[in-house]
C-alpha cells in the first residue's frame, strides 16, 4: 500500500518529503535520508511543475533501489548456464534505453537492460536476458540466432507481454530489426 507523501499525495514504498530552496536556483534533486525520500526543489519552480518534478524523481529513485535488489549478473550467469550459452562480461541495467529493451556490445560483452523492465515479470526479463547473451554467440537475427533464443520456453509469452508494451506499436524486437 502506498504512503502518503507529507503533502498527502501517494509516493510508492518510503514516505517523501519535498524541500524547496530558495538557493537553489536550477536543478531539482531526491534521496533517501533516514528511511524517507528527500525531494529538494528550487523555491520558485510552479507548483504543477513541482507536481510533475517529484513524481519523475521518486519513481527513478524507487526503480533504482528495486534494481539494487535484484542480482541481474547472477541471473545471466545462471541462464546461460541453463540455455548453454556464454556469460557476458558485464550485465547492467541502463536508465538511457528507451527504444530497445536491451543491447548487446559483441565485441566486448556488454549487455545492458533497460531499467523500464525492473516492473516486468520475471520471464520476460528472463527473455530479454537470453536474447542478449544469444547475440554473444550470434550477433545478427537469423535462424541460427533465433534456435538459440528459442531454448528459452517462455519465448513467445514473453514476446507478447513485450508488444503488449511498446506503445508506439514499432517494437524493433519483435519486427526483428534491432542494432546490437
Amino acid at each position: 500500500m502506498p504512503v502518503a507523501r507529507d503533502d498527502g499525495a501517494p509516493s510508492g514504498d518510503l514516505p517523501v518529503e519535498v524541500r524547496r530552496s530558495a538557493r537553489r536556483k536550477k536543478t531539482s534533486q531526491a534521496r533517501i535520508e533516514h528511511d524517507r525520500i528527500v525531494v529538494l526543489l528550487p523555491a520558485w519552480l510552479p507548483p504543477a511543475e513541482a507536481d510533475a518534478h517529484v513524481a519523475h524523481l521518486v519513481e527513478r529513485l524507487q526503480r533504482r533501489h528495486r534494481a539494487d535488489e535484484l542480482d541481474l549478473p547472477g541471473r545471466a550467469r545462471a541462464l546461460a548456464r541453463r540455455h548453454d550459452l556464454p556469460e557476458p562480461a558485464s550485465i547492467e541495467w541502463s536508465d538511457r534505453q528507451q527504444r530497445r529493451w536491451g543491447s548487446c556490445s559483441v565485441g566486448t560483452g556488454r549487455i545492458r537492460i533497460s531499467s523500464r523492465l525492473l516492473g516486468a515479470p520475471r520471464f520476460v526479463l528472463d527473455y530479454v536476458i537470453v536474447h542478449e547473451l544469444a547475440h554473444l554467440v550470434v550477433p545478427d537475427h537469423s535462424p541460427a540466432f533465433h534456435a538459440l533464443v528459442e531454448r528459452y520456453p517462455r519465448t513467445e509469452r514473453a514476446k507478447g507481454w513485450l508488444l503488449a508494451k511498446d506503445l508506439d506499436g514499432d517494437d524493433p524486437w519483435i519486427d526483428g530489426v534491432d542494432e546490437h
